[in-house]
């Protein structure tokens, strides 16, 4: 088993590393930018304003543009924005935030054309509902000899959704309250498992429902006490932004408990773990965004570029402020370790319960998110059929997550989340004069 895990992590590490998918991702995300001619950028307003308005009755599709982009906010804002961001700046020091920022404002262009295509190549299945994603947009949008491809990307989301959208976020809830409030782990399994059957067995309409209350709470509520810890040390952020334009392109020394990092670490771990927060690129997105109503996919695709600018450019820069403000990053902690240790420094005691409940309310968000993720992809490879004992699966791994340890199950998931993004990408590349075309039309009409 040993052997397996180490062969594991070895994969993982090539597949995320700087020589496949980190400038893969990279790459993409900036040829899709200037072929918007920087539309994301110039567009955020008016995506803003789209949230807001009515749709026309009669419109195809199974929940509103503001509900699918909340369910996919639902998977993505999770543990990334706590642990994730810790996890960057302990190896890549506060630089890392830096090009977390860089790839979230190329992944807005990524999300966009996922989102744009999923609209467009989206169709009906045998129970009447819209569905979409890169699978469906990889069979339909290209020739017949690419269905390869899209099965490929079904293939590994449905397996990595068990892992990374599942287990690991069951695994994270269970440990947190069991260090934080003495719950047995067993207990918030059967808990977890039980409210996350009642929520799925709705199907993508009572998941979005769930979504579109739960994610404005949580992320309202987390983000108010992290400004809080901000505004009392106020004068320490524009220091704080200093040091991170600075060790940006020039590194961080050791100091205190911090190792110091180069200007390359800076690059690397900002890049994988902004990827890995807002999913720009990975595909799963766009699976959400199949079903809103919407008539023009140019219009879904701004709702969704929306996604990547909320997690990454707001909720990963909060947090990031915090951990350097409290000076947290400089005491050797690691991950949420970290982040709790930055809101106890500051906030007391009330701290450590912000972290602990925003970690298990993020991870309950991100398991139902995933559920539908995954139950999409499985639909695709073997029918409709499966869903009753996907969802079975789905809830019987998620108490099974809350009670093992999961060392090679991250490692299975960090694997497959990474091969997801390489069809994704594919098809996007092959498919942007599709995506150009679709908005330059747009655009014109309007």
């Amino acid at each position: 088993m040993l052997m397996v895990e180490t062969l594991l992590n070895s994969l993982v590490r090539y597949v995320w590393s700087e020589y496949i998918l980190i400038p893969l991702l990279a790459l993409v995300g900036i040829y899709l930018s200037l072929g918007l001619k920087l539309l994301p950028w110039r567009y955020l307003a008016y995506a803003i304003r789209l949230l807001w308005r009515p749709g026309k009755p009669g419109t195809p599709g199974e929940i509103t543009p503001l509900q699918a982009l909340m369910t996919a906010l639902s998977a993505t804002i999770g543990t990334g924005n706590i642990a994730g961001v810790a996890t960057a700046i302990y190896f890549g020091g506060p630089g890392a935030l830096f090009w977390m920022w860089v790839i979230a404002l190329t992944g807005m262009a990524t999300k966009y054309s996922e989102a744009v295509l999923s609209l467009k190549y989206r169709q009906v299945d045998c129970q009447g509902q819209y569905v979409g994603g890169p699978m469906y947009y990889i069979k339909n949008g290209l020739s017949g000899k690419w269905k390869w491809l899209a099965s490929a990307f079904a293939l590994f989301g449905m397996i990595a959704a068990f892992g990374i959208g599942n287990m690991v976020q069951s695994n994270s809830v269970s440990d947190v309250l069991s260090s934080t409030y003495a719950i047995p782990k067993p207990v918030t399994g059967l808990v977890i498992a039980s409210i996350v059957g009642i929520t799925i067995i709705g199907g993508v309409r009572r998941i979005a429902d769930v979504a579109t209350c739960l994610v404005p709470l949580m992320a309202i509520s987390y983000l108010c006490a992290a400004v809080s810890i901000l505004i009392l040390k106020a004068d320490l952020v524009p220091s704080a932004f200093a040091t991170i334009f600075y060790s940006a392109f020039n590194g961080s020394t050791a100091t205190e408990g911090f190792l110091g990092a180069t200007a390359w670490m800076a690059i690397r771990w900002g890049c994988a773990r902004g990827i890995f927060s807002n999913e720009a690129g990975l595909g799963s997105a766009a699976i959400a965004h199949a079903a809103a109503k919407a008539n023009y996919p140019v219009h879904q695709g701004m709702i969704a570029m929306l996604g990547t600018f909320i997690d990454t450019i707001i909720m990963c820069t909060i947090t990031g402020l915090v951990l350097i403000v409290s000076e947290a990053w400089l005491s050797g902690a690691q991950g949420a370790s970290m982040s709790a240790l930055a809101f106890l420094t500051v906030l007391g005691d009330p701290g450590r319960h912000v972290v602990a409940v925003a970690l298990a309310i993020f991870a309950f968000s991100t398991i139902i998110g995933w559920s539908y993720y995954g139950e999409r992809c499985a639909a695709y490879l073997f029918g409709t059929r499966i869903i009753p004992a996907y969802r079975t699966a789905w809830i019987t791994a998620i108490v099974m997550g809350a009670i093992f340890k999961l060392d090679l199950v991250w490692a299975f998931a960090d694997l497959f989340n990474g091969l997801m993004a390489i069809p994704n990408l594919v098809a996007l590349l092959l498919l942007s004069p599709v995506i150009f075309s679709e908005t330059r039309k747009f655009l014109y009409r309007h």
